[in-house]
Formats: structure tokens, C-alpha cells, sequence
């Protein structure tokens, strides 16, 4: 008989993302994660949803479009879903690229379809990010908040209710907490 090596949760990346096996990545050659991101389980990154408009200079570009782009130490818990935003223009439906930058922290069963979040954001659980939001650096959004689409947030502020609006600041002292390096490093197979 021979010996079958024990499957972790989690397959490691060269660059240092931990994806769980258990989590939905679809249209991969569309996502870019920028290193030492966690996936966990029932995540579910949507990649096939890709803008179907064709570029106005009417140049091909060389290389695969981008539905997802993931900057590095981001963490998405068991349960939230990533799909880029769509709308109609021009008569046809099409979808935008969602763009995450670094130190992102996605709760549990929340849906991200926001244009752009900063850095060093945290998004409690059960959240609903509306269609093309744009989320500033050092943000904090509630849990069950709901945030319309296009609503903008400034940086340093804390977002609450449904409809979600500006409830606070961040303070200094609490921007410390917005690094994920440790939280990283506490995620793995063993």
C-alpha cells in the first residue's frame, strides 16, 4: 500500500497566498493577488465577470484582462464573495475591475462589489458593499452595514447602518490595528 500524503486546508502559493481548497475561485487567469493574501473556506472570487466593451483606442492590448486585483496581506473570510461591478452603457451590459490594495480585511459572508478599497481597511461581517463604492485608506466598516452603490468614503472614517453613512473617525492610536501581517502568519495547514 502506498502512503498518502495528508492534504492541508490550505494550498500555498509561490508568492505566499493561502487559498483554501474549499473556497470557489473562478476565471483565475483573471485575478491577480499581489502575495501573502488568505483565502479561506467558501470564499467565492469571481473572476469570469470581465468588461465586455471594447477600448476606445481601439488597440489590442496583449496579455489577459483584469476582473480582481488583490494587493498584498488581505484577508477574506469563510463565506464573502468578490464580484467586479457591473452597469449598462452604451446599451450593453458590462463588468468594471474591482481593485483591493494592501492590509484589506473582508469579514465573514460579506459581498464586495466596490470599484476601488484602499489600504488598510476592515469590513466587518455581513456587509453588502454596493456596486462601484470607492473606499478610502484606514477605513472601518461595521458589521451588517450596508453601503449604497457609488458612495465614496473618506479615509479615516467608521461606517455603520443601512443605509451605511459616516458614524465616526478612526483615531490614531487605532491605526495600528489595520496591519494583517500577524493575522497572516497565524493562518496555515498545521
Amino acid at each position: 500500500m502506498s502512503k498518502k500524503v495528508a492534504k492541508g486546508e490550505y494550498i500555498e502559493t509561490d508568492t505566499g497566498n493561502k487559498v483554501s481548497r474549499r473556497s470557489q475561485i473562478i476565471g483565475t487567469t483573471n485575478i491577480i493577488l499581489g502575495g501573502k493574501t488568505v483565502i479561506q473556506a467558501e470564499v467565492i472570487i469571481r473572476g469570469d465577470l470581465l468588461r465586455t466593451l471594447s477600448s476606445s483606442t481601439g488597440d489590442k492590448s496583449s496579455g489577459n484582462p483584469v476582473a480582481v486585483a488583490i494587493g498584498r496581506y488581505c484577508f477574506f473570510s469563510r463565506g464573502c464573495e468578490l464580484r467586479p461591478p457591473g452597469k449598462l452603457y452604451r446599451g450593453s451590459f458590462s463588468h468594471y475591475p474591482l481593485k483591493i490594495a494592501d492590509h484589506v480585511f473582508v469579514g465573514p459572508s460579506s459581498i464586495i462589489e466596490a470599484a476601488l478599497i484602499g489600504s488598510h481597511v476592515s469590513i466587518g461581517s455581513n456587509c453588502v458593499i454596493g456596486k462601484f463604492a470607492i473606499i478610502k485608506d484606514y477605513v472601518r466598516i461595521l458589521d451588517g452595514t450596508v453601503v449604497p452603490p457609488n458612495m465614496v468614503i473618506p479615509s479615516f472614517s467608521v461606517v455603520g447602518g443601512r443605509p451605511g453613512r459616516v458614524v465616526g473617525e478612526v483615531a490614531e492610536g487605532e491605526v495600528d490595528g489595520f496591519d494583517l501581517r500577524e493575522v497572516y502568519r497565524g493562518v496555515g495547514n498545521s
